[in-house]
């Protein structure tokens, strides 16, 4: 049996995950709109064998921007990232795509199309990670007066995939023989017509465009709410996360891989990547060192951006910066976990303002480690050998900086301890995760009623 190895993917934000990396020399200040960085962090992420690249994505702008910090937020022009990976797909040949698109306010026929061809454009490397958008700003840009409610977007998105899945699976695997002899380019019997007529959404397909190289583009979920994790439990196969403590890891780790049998899976068929922010020196006052000037950089009026969204129904600027926060918001429309974990953070560290801008600025309450390759490997060890993660999604401070770092530093000190690969195992992503690749379900039901009726007539 083959040890377990860790999965890595490299959350590629624009110039860098801390808020004020676009201002650092050693970022892109243009990269959310040029494409040559993409292609140089894509190439690097693939050099040091990463299984994938993750964007994130949101149908509008996050941020509220009035005031100074609309002239000072590096990150409101970015690339839509389906059509990105595509490009990305044709200078790559191993790592896989992981697209983030919206439950709420997308279609799933126009939705499950394009992942099918990113798919297909890459040979079997595209991925979807389902949100249901917490930007409460995104509703406008749809015609909506508001966004609609948690519980709401929870359940649409379970329709919405269940939908995707069917439309995928619209042709099975050998529809298309393109036989010039014969004349015959597709066999009409394995074809799937869906007609779905769910609460949410009417949709008769078929898709047109033969089934995905993997069956289905690796589904990728990242809420941990309630609604969040049992989503997942059904319908992910890896899931990205936020914890800054082993045990608040290890214990999100037991409840949904727990909640997997429920829905006749395996543990082994969801992957669970926390976010991991490094900060690499090669000393550890080096890398401490690295931080602060990072901080540094960050004004004050983007640090009460930071923080505004977690103080909904207030006037953040209004309150000392040195001083303590306020109580916290006791829900929201938008992340509820995040919400959480971030209102745990500072009444655990008793942070002031300042400091908790200054905690949130680096990977937006992700876990931020800061060290040299030797202990951030340590810690990285540590959370995969004790059942907190089955790998990570690295989100380097600094772009392209950053990732190189990693890939120079930390990658062959990870392989040197024999926890992460030194060659590629197959040609897909699914292979590379080591996740199966699922049947065609209507194939599947017919075999099934087969075997069914087979039985009934011995």
């Amino acid at each position: 049996m083959s040890k377990r190895q860790l999965k890595l993917g490299a959350f590629i934000q624009a110039t860098g995950h801390h808020i004020a990396a676009w201002r650092h020399p050693g970022s892109q200040a243009d990269s959310g709109i040029n494409i040559e960085h993409y292609q140089q962090v894509a190439k690097t992420a693939e050099r040091g064998k990463f299984d994938l690249v993750f964007l994130a994505d949101s149908p509008g702008i996050n941020e509220d921007l009035e005031g100074l910090a609309s002239g000072r937020y590096g990150r409101i022009a970015i690339f839509e990232p389906v059509t990105l990976f595509a490009s990305l797909s044709a200078v790559t040949q191993h790592i896989g795509f992981v697209s983030t698109a919206s439950t709420t306010y997308e279609q799933p026929f126009t939705l499950a199309r394009k992942f099918a061809s990113l798919d297909h454009l890459s040979h079997g490397r595209a991925a979807w990670n389902v949100v249901t958008t917490g930007n409460e700003n995104a509703a406008g840009n749809f015609g909506l007066e508001k966004h609609p409610d948690h519980a709401d977007r929870y359940e649409r998105a379970e329709e919405f995939v269940e939908v995707v899945k069917g439309l995928w699976d619209s042709f099975e695997d050998d529809a298309f023989p393109r036989d010039k002899d014969s004349g015959v380019y597709f066999h009409p019997e394995k074809l799937h017509t869906l007609n779905h007529k769910g609460k949410h959404f009417s949709v008769s397909g078929p898709l047109n465009i033969a089934r995905p190289p993997q069956g289905h583009p690796v589904i990728v979920q990242a809420g941990a709410s309630e609604p969040g994790r049992d989503l997942a439990a059904r319908t992910a196969e890896v899931i990205f996360t936020a914890w800054q403590r082993l045990e608040d890891a290890q214990a999100f780790y037991r409840d949904v891989k727990g909640r997997l049998a429920k829905y006749g899976r395996h543990p082994d068929s969801l992957k669970i990547m926390p976010g991991i922010s490094p900060v690499i020196g090669r000393t550890q006052e080096e890398a401490e060192a690295k931080l602060r000037e990072l901080d540094d950089l960050i004004h004050p009026s983007v640090g009460h951006a930071i923080l505004q969204r977690y103080f909904p129904n207030i006037d953040i600027t209004q309150y000392d910066l040195d001083g303590p926060p306020p109580p916290f918001a006791e829900t929201t429309n938008g992340n509820k976990s995040r919400l959480a974990l971030v209102a745990e953070l500072a009444q655990r560290e008793g942070l002031t303002l300042r400091q908790l801008y200054k905690r949130l600025a680096g990977a937006r309450g992700h876990w931020v480690v800061v060290g040299t390759p030797q202990s951030i490997a340590d810690q990285i060890q540590e959370w995969f050998e004790n059942e907190a993660a089955d790998g990570f999604n690295v989100m380097p401070p600094i772009l392209p900086e950053s990732l190189d770092t990693f890939v120079e530093l930390v990658i062959p000190e990870l392989q040197r301890r024999g926890l992460f690969r030194t060659e590629y195992e197959g040609k897909t992503l699914r292979e590379n995760l080591g996740l199966e690749r699922p049947a065609n379900t209507h194939l599947q039901r017919r075999e099934d009623t087969s075997d069914a009726s087979g039985a009934a007539a011995a």
